[in-house]
């Protein structure tokens, strides 16, 4: 199943209440139609990249508080990346249902804003002669291991956060934002498959404005048989 997204956007309840209406057969064309036109809006809640970016936004905010001195620049711009690569993610998934092309922008927009998060991470620690762990590092593998857990949350990471040093907090973010661009270049590579196969908002119409037209005219040709 496609990540954050269900099948279909009904569940038991809804259809229930269906059957409870009895909806006329024009009705149910109507909605099917309207279904098939506007697919079901993305609950970026669920998706492991928005929950990752979460957990980086929350630990970016900390490290600069505790680790960079009030004034520094480099507060807002980190944060504001941090910010930029889960807020666009959310809007990214409330663009789908009426613009795949503005989803996978902002789904871009979300991945260049956190490889410019990771560069800060990565000069905070060169200018300081502090270590950048390799991703096959005791260190980096327990990161690793630790964002499997489910659900994914910054509480898996806040002990670290609040009393490690900085060296350690700032590769804990590396190892995250590497992992949150992981997630995002396999959402991009699922979007763009999407959109060359089903097309966006204007071929829906089209093709749902062919289908309609088919059916109007099999209709006539039905009545007007003897």
């Amino acid at each position: 199943m496609k990540e954050g997204y269900g099948k279909d956007g009904k569940n038991g309840n809804d259809e229930n209440q269906d059957k409870a209406a009895e909806p006329s057969h024009d009705s149910q064309n109507s909605h099917n139609s309207q279904s098939l036109l506007l697919p079901p809006r993305g609950d970026y809640l669920t998706l492991l990249s928005y929950q990752k970016t979460e957990v980086v936004y929350q630990l970016t905010y900390r490290f600069c508080q505790r680790f960079l001195r009030r004034g520094d620049r480099t507060i807002d711009q980190m944060v504001q990346a941090a910010r930029s690569g889960k807020q666009n993610i959310i809007e990214g998934s409330k663009a789908a249902p009426t613009s795949k092309e503005m989803e996978i922008k902002l789904t871009n927009v979300a991945r260049a804003s956190l490889e410019e998060l990771l560069e800060d991470y990565r000069d905070f620690l060169k200018v300081r002669d502090l270590v950048i762990w390799d991703k096959n590092s005791t260190e980096a593998r327990y990161v690793r291991k630790l964002g499997q857990k489910a659900p994914i949350s910054f509480e898996s990471y806040r002990a670290f956060v609040d009393t490690r040093p900085a060296e350690v907090v700032a590769n804990i973010a590396i190892c995250l934002v590497h992992q949150a661009n992981y997630l995002l270049d396999q959402q991009l590579k699922r979007l763009a498959k999407d959109f060359l196969q089903d097309g966006g908002l204007r071929e829906r119409m089209t093709r749902l404005r062919l289908q309609e037209r088919d059916r109007q005219r099999n209709e006539e040709m039905r009545n007007k048989k003897p």
